[in-house]
């Protein structure tokens, strides 16, 4: 492969700035807000251990599955991707596929975290594969996860535990002199996938959890209002699910959910419309208990996860075999929404979809639930996943701003395993100013900086700060 020509200006002062307003709002505005990332997979005992990176490939490298998809569409073999090949030799691999994601959002998010976090100009590619992994990683052996974090100027992270985590490492870094807040954030998918071959296995880990033997409905309820209280004392604000297909929207009663639950605990399969009913009754007592605690609950949906099952074999989940789904949204989440609005129960609400086509829907269902509570109370979430990239990010601004209130939006997030992400927040707030910037220099705003700067300031931290009131 021929070597790329250096350019030491690609991530300059101005990235992706293309007019004077867009510069000023940036710079003066948006540059030094500081971050709150509300949701994250970042590890909570990485942080509290605090151990620094053995080297950029494990910081980078070991569990991105967005790179990973990246070197599998340039031919790379797996065995340097997520194989027993040595770090530099995957580091190496990494480095022959960056030039290949030119218009790639990877390609920005590279060059970016090489800049800010290594102060790194050159773009990576074979020619600069030993000297920019050498320099990266010497500066990450004497740097910490909290550092990292720290130098981002980020206040707040939460990360992503199941029901049953006992919080050990949140709890050891809230009794440290760590500045920023790690909390935890409630995530039940486990415990509504009734169908899954381990439930019976993981409703055994919730009653030890729990203390509290789960025989039936009311004793299932009871261990989870008991670690919801758990989260809560720890310092949970936030719930999530990772949900595919559509909500369930099935009619239920207790006590057909009661019989349901039993003949799972005895390993008795359950039909599809038991299955519905069961879903539908725990994610509405579990948002009961979000409403009650002022949680605010989160629902990515629509990904279709695991899809190539040889890789799954050999590596398990969050291979990077995901992609968009298809699925209908729209009326299961307008019941489910509906169901908890009519009886003023309905917490705070983040929605996230994958596909692109039912961005509109996403946006306008949000939208039928506000209230006086809190400004935008019903939030249609950032840019996720496969969108997470600047056309995706414009799109939503756009879609957000002719359907909702843009001024209102708690804005972005990392959605990432890698504590060398946090450069996504600038990439967001530099494609926020460029929008707003670009309809001042059409004449579509009016040019007063102080005014958007404030609108900016917002969207990049003080809307955040407000909503999620940690």
């Amino acid at each position: 492969m021929s070597t790329i020509k250096t350019d030491t200006s690609f991530i300059n002062d101005d990235f992706l700035l293309q007019n004077k307003t867009a510069k000023v709002l940036y710079h003066d505005y948006a540059k030094a807000m500081p971050i709150i990332d509300y949701h994250n997979h970042l590890s909570a005992k990485q942080i509290a251990l605090n151990e620094p990176f053995s080297d950029i490939t494990d910081a980078w490298l070991t569990e991105d599955h967005y790179k990973w998809r990246a070197m599998r569409a340039n031919g790379i073999d797996e065995k340097y991707i997520t194989g027993d090949s040595t770090n530099f030799q995957k580091f190496e691999q990494w480095a022959a596929t960056v030039p290949h994601t030119i218009k790639n959002p990877l390609f920005h998010w590279t060059h970016l975290e090489l800049k800010r976090y290594f102060g790194i100009s050159e773009i990576l590619q074979p020619s600069t594969a030993k000297s920019i992994y050498k320099m990266s990683s010497e500066a990450l052996k004497q740097t910490s996860p909290r550092q990292l974090l720290s130098k981002m100027n980020v206040t707040v992270v939460c990360t992503t535990d199941d029901p049953v985590d006992d919080l050990k490492w949140h709890k050891q870094i809230a009794k440290s002199n760590f500045s920023i807040k790690v909390l935890p954030t409630f995530r039940a998918d486990a415990v509504i996938d009734i169908e899954n071959s381990s439930f019976v296995d993981y409703l055994s880990k919730l009653e030890k959890a729990a203390n509290q033997k789960i025989i039936d409905y009311n004793s299932l309820i009871s261990a989870l209002r008991i670690r919801v209280d758990y989260f809560h004392a720890e310092g949970c604000r936030l719930s999530d699910y990772g949900l595919s297909g559509p909500l369930a929207n099935a009619d239920f009663s207790e006590n057909q959910v009661d019989t349901i639950i039993k003949k799972r605990i005895q390993n008795e399969n359950i039909s599809s419309v038991e299955r519905e009913a069961y879903q539908a009754c725990l994610m509405y007592e579990l948002a009961k208990m979000y409403h009650n605690k002022g949680w605010t609950q989160q629902y990515h949906l629509g990904a279709i996860r695991n899809n190539n099952s040889r890789l799954s074999a050999i590596f398990g989940s969050n291979a990077g075999c995901d992609s968009v789904g298809d699925y209908n949204f729209s009326e299961s989440l307008s019941s489910f929404l509906d169901r908890l609005d009519s009886t003023n129960q309905l917490a705070k609400t983040i929605t996230y979809n994958i596909n692109p086509a039912q961005s509109e829907t996403f946006a306008t269902m949000m939208g039928n639930f506000n209230t006086n509570e809190i400004p935008s109370k019903m939030q249609w979430g950032a840019a996720w996943w496969f969108m997470d990239q600047k056309d995706g990010i414009e799109k939503h601004l756009t879609i957000l701003s002719n359907l909702g209130l843009l001024s209102r939006f708690v804005g972005m997030l990392t959605d990432s395993r890698s504590f060398l992400s946090f450069t996504r927040h600038e990439y967001f707030r530099r494609i926020l100013c460029n929008a707003i910037g670009t309809d001042v220099e059409n004449g579509e705003l009016p040019n007063d900086t102080s005014f958007l700067g404030k609108i900016v300031q917002d969207i990049c931290y003080n809307n955040a700060k407000n909503y999620f009131g940690f």
